[in-house]
């Protein structure tokens, strides 16, 4: 298998429509080829690529920035002398200045399958930006280590954010190159767009999305492995809770707890409640104490998500339910418990943090209704999850 990166590199003739042209680099730590030399070094590299600027999404092109709202400024780079753009710092489009030093951007990024991930909005900026200045974009492609299945109601409109780039489901199903497709369509843009791809992906082969060949590096501070990248899209709403995710440990964004919750009470509280919801992975109970983040220093018990190994199932695991339902069980378990934090989230104050990443209330009115059901969710999700794999059809590459 070869990902977009090495397919550019090692192909002389995908790269001739880029002779002669200023060409940038839209990356971070994990843009790198199967040597795993980072792709800014490996173009760099090539007589017949010109590279006069890079630009860095969340967290940084370097990938130093840990949490949520830690900005990156601008830079240098000191090695090829070119400059650094911050998509993630003073702006989160691309300004003027900055799409003047170019005339065509490869984006590499490895994306985690999740409407949240920031990446996919940057994306999205990137294409309407490239729109308004007469500029050509191509996207390296990568497997979306989450695979083809959809999760998730869509997002509804008017809570477009920096982790709602669009009306889709938590779990989109998409790689880069195919999202950026879907969104040309559906914002309209006039863009010159290429997607170089995959070769030889099998969304559905060995590794459900990612290739097992494949070393994983962290494209974001807190992604380490393949099992967050499965969680995510139910673990990632956690952001929005007084509940831990796992911020200051070694698995981050995999498990969830807190000081004064019970969490084998909550494992059979989730069976009970919707069985089917638990298929396809292991939930182990577990202790754990953040060295930094909610509940620093503090004894937590929790829940370790296991979406690996022998028990994993790709079809069955639901991580967006099995998160939303583990949450309605500390309701139930535990009436009057606060789980929505309040602050300000990815630059959005008026509205809960928990709402914004599900792109509306929908998810938290049902978990706060004692006397709604699975049933009543499937009821909620299920048309928007037909709906997104309808119109996704003519977008799909693999």
């Amino acid at each position: 298998m070869k990902f977009g990166i090495d397919r550019l590199i090692e192909d002389a003739e995908l790269r001739r429509p880029l002779a002669g042209k200023r060409v940038a680099l839209l990356a971070h730590p994990a843009s790198v080829t199967r040597d795993l030399v980072h792709s800014l070094d490996a173009l760099s590299a090539l007589d017949d690529i010109n590279l006069t600027a890079a630009f860095g999404p969340q967290h940084g092109l370097r990938g130093d920035k840990q949490d949520n709202m830690i900005e990156s400024p601008d830079f240098n780079d000191p090695i090829h002398d070119i400059p650094v753009f911050s998509l993630y710092g003073e702006v989160r489009r691309p300004t003027g200045q900055s799409m003047g030093t170019f005339d065509v951007v490869l984006i590499d990024l490895q994306d985690l399958g999740c409407r949240i991930y920031t990446f996919i909005t940057t994306l999205r900026y990137m294409l309407e930006a490239a729109a308004e200045h007469g500029k050509t974009v191509w996207v390296l492609d990568r497997p979306n280590p989450a695979g083809r299945p959809i999760e998730g109601t869509l997002l509804v409109e008017g809570w477009e954010s920096f982790v709602g780039a669009g009306p889709m489901p938590m779990r989109h199903g998409l790689t880069m190159g195919e999202m950026g497709r879907w969104m040309i369509n559906h914002f309209d843009l006039d863009v010159d767009y290429r997607v170089i791809e995959i070769q030889g992906w099998q969304p559905e082969g060995p590794g459900f999305g990612w290739p097992e060949d494949r070393i994983w590096i962290n494209p974001s501070p807190n992604a380490p492995n393949v099992n967050m990248a499965r969680a995510y899209a139910g673990t990632v709403m956690l952001e929005g809770t007084n509940l831990s995710e796992g911020r200051g440990t070694t698995r981050p964004l995999e498990l969830f707890g807190a000081p004064d919750i019970d969490a084998r009470a909550i494992i059979a509280e989730m069976r009970r409640t919707a069985p089917q919801w638990l298929e396809g992975c292991v939930l182990r109970d577990i202790w754990f104490e953040p060295t930094f983040h909610k509940h620093q220093g503090q004894l937590c018990n929790g829940v370790h998500i296991h979406a690996e190994g022998p028990a994993y199932d790709h079809q069955s695991f639901r991580p967006w339910r099995l998160q939303a339902l583990a949450l309605k069980a500390i309701g139930t378990l535990h009436p009057g418990y606060e789980l929505w934090r309040d602050f300000a989230y990815e630059y959005v104050e008026d509205r809960l943090a928990f709402d914004v990443i599900n792109g509306g209330p929908s998810l938290r009115e049902w978990i706060e209704n004692p006397s709604a059901t699975a049933n009543d969710l499937d009821a909620l999700a299920l048309p928007d999850e037909r709906v997104w794999g309808e119109t996704i059809g003519e977008h799909l590459l693999y």
